[in-house]
């Protein structure tokens, strides 16, 4: 028996798949198809803290930017100040580097959201003449890897 995909809940082998408590025998699955729905709540809510997160960390950047192009127009006096200005660009990219590490959680985050996707992806099987739904998920990753495994699986035994 050949293991082409397992995880917690899932598992394609040569003999059968089984999505948690529901076990189906390779050999009568007649027909396998895939489906995209539209977003869900669940999706809008990721596309809306992809958003956030996109909107959180491209504004200090763009502040940052402003207040660098805005420093040559800062007079003392009457007059222009190099030294103002470099004292702007050095506090710049002081604060660019200090908070860089800060950045980690959120590029996490939102890696997550995409390798996720927003949509609900589900894998139906015709089984000894009925349309059963055997998976639903908004991993779009992992079902990519389930259903490649169960199309192996089915050509193995074809």
């Amino acid at each position: 028996m050949t293991v082409y995909y397992r995880d917690d809940s899932v598992e394609v082998t040569s003999a059968q798949l089984r999505v948690d408590a529901a076990a189906y025998p390779i050999s009568q699955l007649e027909y396998v198809w895939h489906k995209k729905t539209s977003m869900t709540s669940r999706g809008a809510a990721r596309r809306l803290v992809r958003w956030l997160i996109v909107t959180a960390l491209t504004l200090p950047g763009v502040l940052l930017a402003l207040c660098l192009i805005g420093l040559p127009f800062i007079q003392v006096d009457g007059e222009l100040h190099v030294g103002v200005l470099i004292l702007g660009v050095v506090a710049g990219v002081v604060l660019a580097i200090a908070l860089a590490p800060l950045l980690e959680v959120p590029l996490t985050v939102l890696d997550r959201i995409n390798d996720r996707g927003v949509a609900q992806h589900e894998l139906w099987a015709q089984v000894v003449g009925e349309q059963v739904l055997l998976l639903r998920t908004h991993d779009g990753l992992r079902f990519g890897q389930i259903y490649r495994a169960l199309q192996r699986a089915v050509e193995e035994t074809g």
